[in-house]
C-alpha cells in the first residue's frame, strides 16, 4: 500500500447508538437555549419519539421554534425560512429528518446570522460570492439511512423542471457540530425508503472506495461501511422487531454515516453524476436515481477500466467488494468482478427499484442528462467515461 499525502475535511462530533435521541436537549443546551427545529412534513411529529422529545426540551428550558420541509428543498424554501426566523434570536439549529431536511437545516444555519440569500453562494447557478460565515451551530439527527448528510459540508438544493438543477451550498462552517445517529429512528421507515436510502449509502461507499481521490483513511471507513451494508441491509429492509432487524437498522445507520464522511473526503462517481440531472429534470428521488442505476454504472465502469486502464487500482477494489458480497475471499478477480455486477442486478430486482421510464425519462432525454452529469461527482469517477458510455447507463434503466 502506498501512503500518498492526503488531508481530511472537518468532521462532526458523533453520538451513535440506540436511544441517543434522549441526549439531544443536553447537546442542544451546550450551544444555547433558543433553537430552531427543522423537521420533515409530518413523519417525525407523528412518531412515538416526538412527545418524549418535546417533554425533554421543555424540561431543559429550551425555547424552540419549528419549520417543516416538504420534499427536496429549493433556494426559495431556504430564503423564506431565513427571513421568517431571522429576528427570533435563534442560537442553534437542529435538523431531524432525512437528507433533504438535514440539507435544509444546514443551509438555514449558515444563513441566519447574515440573512443573506442562499443564491449568493450556490455553486454554478448562484451569484458567485465567497461564503465566509459565520454559521449557527447545527445538530444533525438523521431519521433515514442514506445520504450521510449528517457528516457533510454541503447542502444540496434543487430546482425541478426545464432548466432545473441540483446544486450545493458548501463550506466547512456548515458541517454539523454534532451528528446524533440513533438507529431507533429508522423503525418507522417503510421498506421502499429503506431500499432506496440503503442503495444510496452503498453507492456512496462504493464510489468513495474506487474514487480517483481515494486515500487509505477514507478506504478504511468505506470498507467498514461496505461490511455493515453486507451485514444489515436486507434485515433492515425486511423490518420488524427481531434482533436481526434491530441490528440491521444499526448497521445501515452506521453505514450511511460513514458514507457521508467518505464522500466528503474523496468524492463520488458516475452514479451521483447522473443523479443530479435525473433528480432536477425529472421527479426521480435521489435514492432511486442511485439505486436503479448502480448495477449498470458499475458494469460500464468495469468494462471501461478493463479496456482502457487495466492496471487501475479501482479494478482491484471492485473485485474486493465482489469477494465481500460473495463471502469468498479467494475468488479470482475476473469472477469477483462478474459476481459484483450480477449481485447488484439481483439487488435491483429484489428491491423492485423503479425504472427511469416510470418518471418520464426517454431516449430523447439522453443528451440533456449526459450534459448535466458532467459535474463534481463525475470528476472523481475512476475513469473518464465517454458520452455514449454515460448514456448507456441510463438507456439500460429506461
Amino acid at each position: 500500500m502506498r501512503f500518498e499525502p492526503f488531508a481530511t475535511g472537518t468532521l462532526p462530533r458523533i453520538h451513535f447508538g440506540e436511544g441517543r435521541l434522549s441526549d439531544l436537549p443536553f447537546l442542544l443546551r451546550s450551544h444555547g437555549s433558543r433553537a430552531l427545529l427543522v423537521l420533515g412534513r409530518s413523519s417525525f411529529r407523528q412518531s412515538e419519539q416526538w412527545q418524549p422529545l418535546v417533554d425533554r426540551l421543555e424540561a431543559a428550558d429550551v425555547t424552540w421554534f419549528e419549520t417543516a420541509i416538504d420534499g427536496e428543498p429549493s433556494p426559495e424554501v431556504i430564503d423564506v425560512a431565513v427571513a421568517r426566523f431571522r429576528d427570533e434570536r435563534i442560537e442553534v439549529v437542529v435538523g431531524i429528518g432525512g437528507g433533504s431536511v438535514l440539507d435544509a437545516a444546514k443551509a438555514i444555519a449558515g444563513l441566519l446570522p447574515s440573512g443573506n440569500s442562499v443564491l449568493d453562494y450556490l455553486e454554478d447557478v448562484g451569484r458567485g460570492l465567497p461564503y465566509e460565515g459565520p454559521a449557527l451551530p447545527f445538530i444533525a439527527v438523521p431519521t433515514t439511512a442514506g445520504t450521510g448528510s449528517e457528516a457533510t459540508r454541503n447542502a444540496v438544493l434543487s430546482q425541478r423542471g426545464a432548466g432545473g438543477y441540483k446544486k450545493s451550498f458548501r463550506h466547512d462552517a456548515l458541517v454539523a457540530r454534532v451528528a446524533l445517529v440513533d438507529p431507533d429512528l429508522l423503525r418507522g421507515c417503510p421498506p421502499h425508503l429503506i431500499a432506496a436510502q440503503g442503495m444510496d449509502a452503498f453507492t456512496q461507499l462504493l464510489e468513495s472506495y474506487v474514487s480517483l481521490r481515494a486515500n487509505p483513511f477514507a478506504d478504511a471507513l468505506a470498507w467498514s461501511g461496505l461490511q455493515a451494508v453486507k451485514q444489515g441491509f436486507f434485515a433492515a429492509w425486511q423490518g420488524g422487531e427481531s434482533d436481526a432487524a434491530c441490528q440491521g437498522r444499526a448497521a445501515m445507520a452506521y453505514a450511511a454515516l460513514l458514507s457521508g464522511i467518505t464522500l466528503a473526503q474523496v468524492g463520488l462517481g458516475s452514479v451521483h453524476g447522473l443523479a443530479q440531472p435525473l433528480g432536477s429534470l425529472f421527479p426521480v428521488p435521489h435514492g432511486v436515481a442511485c439505486g436503479t442505476t448502480l448495477a449498470e454504472a458499475t458494469a460500464v465502469n468495469i468494462a471501461a477500466l478493463s479496456e482502457r486502464l487495466p492496471d487501475s487500482p479501482a479494478l482491484d477494489k471492485y473485485a474486493a467488494v465482489g469477494r465481500l458480497l460473495a463471502d469468498r475471499p479467494a475468488l479470482a478477480a475476473a469472477e469477483a468482478l462478474e459476481f459484483l455486477i450480477s449481485e447488484l442486478h439481483a439487488w435491483t430486482d429484489r428491491l423492485a427499484l423503479p425504472r427511469l421510464g416510470e418518471y418520464g425519462v426517454s431516449e430523447a432525454d439522453l443528451p440533456a442528462i449526459v450534459a448535466g452529469s458532467r459535474n463534481n461527482s463525475m470528476r472523481s469517477n475512476p475513469i473518464e467515461l465517454t458520452d455514449e458510455e454515460v448514456a448507456e447507463v441510463v438507456r439500460r434503466r429506461i
